[in-house]
């Protein structure tokens, strides 16, 4: 990266892909423990692309806010020597989605999948401020609210209704700003560990991965 630090990823590819899901993921682990989620896009003829944000893993140099927006832009902008816009798929999961609807609301992907997603970084901490750190608080205000305003693609929105972390109260109101953008898909009964387990979730999924952007025929 241009400050310096480096940025750790993996990178699937198939033959003759549809194009990329780019995955922004949570906050927990590296990405040691997250490429088995890259399945579930590769069997969908989908290349498949996830960074550990600064710190994690064997990426470098202290995150910030600023840092992780300016990470996943750049990787964006990376994808697209490679695959046209139409062909990005965006996915944040949990604290990741916030990060992509950054990086939707700045760019024209084909479309944003929101799995587990908060109002803002802020409305879910002053709910639960005894699972985060205060410096946590403090330094982050991610509002996917806001940035949802000034993304184009197709928004949908994949969430247990039982989530305890992060309520399916707020992609409810996430759904209610902006009714004409997003689509809002209920897992009934799941939490927001365990959305894997039910088989309504990988329908959603494959679904979702199969709607063609406009620009196909």
């Amino acid at each position: 990266m241009e400050d310096g630090g480096r940025i750790n990823a993996i990178y699937f590819k198939v033959p003759n892909s549809r194009g990329v899901v780019y995955y922004l993921k949570g906050n927990s682990k590296s990405i040691k423990g997250w490429g088995k989620f890259a399945k579930d896009f590769v069997s969908n003829g989908y290349d498949f692309f996830m960074m550990d944000y600064r710190g994690f893993g064997k990426s470098s140099v202290k995150r910030s806010q600023e840092k992780v927006f300016n990470d996943a832009q750049y990787i964006y902008k990376w994808l697209t020597q490679y695959y046209t816009e139409d062909k990005i798929v965006l996915y944040g999961r949990s604290w990741g989605s916030g990060i992509a609807a950054r990086i939707a609301s700045w760019n024209k992907p084909a479309r944003l999948l929101l799995d587990s997603p908060y109002f803002s970084f802020r409305y879910n901490t002053n709910r639960y401020l005894f699972f985060l750190p205060l410096r946590w608080i403090l330094r982050y205000d991610i509002r996917t609210d806001q940035y949802l305003k000034t993304t184009t693609c197709p928004i949908h929105i994949i969430h247990g209704t039982k989530d305890r972390l992060i309520s399916f109260t707020q992609s409810e109101k996430l759904k209610s700003l902006y009714p004409d953008k997003i689509t809002l898909h209920a897992i009934e009964g799941a939490r927001h560990n365990n959305l894997p387990d039910y088989p309504e979730f990988f329908e959603t999924l494959y679904q979702v991965l199969y709607v063609k952007p406009k620009t196909e025929t």
